[in-house]
């Protein structure tokens, strides 16, 4: 991970180097395949993918002009899968009224040995500051299911939104099922 070009890089005082990086399906698929195959990943829908399966999803993502993934790492070990996409060309846009400016994203912390007070916080805020600076609202559509996700999201900052039904998307390259999920906001 650390020989590819980073698209943000910020060193954070007291938390360490964060460097956000375009996912490349042929070499991240197996890493992200351990962690989307974890119980505690299951809000993030790809539980009983395979790697092949993992590497065919990254690599249409990567196709898009409107959905991006990156591996996040902090000092070099990857922490966090981070995605963004454009709400009109999202199953979310159906749900709310997307503004100009708005941006959407996805977020997953890889396992942590031992967890560390203050993390995912710290974490979340320097992704935060990476697209607000093209943005000027973040919108986040946790599982309605989630807790902890709509809590940790609530605790950075987003004004919780209505409980919406993100429709199914069943195209030939794609398949997601329905999904309630929690809408939330944070505006620049």
């Amino acid at each position: 991970m650390t020989t590819a070009t980073a698209v943000y890089e910020q060193a954070v005082e007291g938390f360490g180097t964060v460097r956000v990086v375009p996912v490349d399906p042929d070499r991240d698929a197996p890493l992200i395949h351990a962690w989307v195959n974890e119980e505690r990943a299951r809000f993030w829908g790809m539980g009983g993918t395979s790697v092949e399966q993992v590497r065919e999803i990254y690599a249409h993502l990567d196709s898009l002009t409107t959905h991006h993934g990156y591996l996040v790492s902090r000092d070099g070990e990857p922490v966090a899968l981070f995605q963004t996409y454009d709400p009109e060309a999202d199953r979310v846009g159906e749900c709310y009224e997307v503004l100009p400016g708005d941006i959407g994203v996805h977020l997953m912390l890889a396992p942590i040995a031992s967890p560390e007070p203050g993390f995912s916080g710290r974490l979340l805020g320097t992704l935060v500051e990476f697209v607000l600076r093209d943005h000027t609202r973040v919108v986040v559509d946790p599982d309605a299911a989630n807790e902890k996700a709509i809590a940790r999201m609530v605790r950075a900052g987003f004004e919780p939104g209505p409980e919406v039904v993100l429709p199914e998307v069943d195209l030939p390259e794609v398949f997601i099922p329905e999904k309630k999920a929690r809408l939330a906001f944070l505006t620049r």
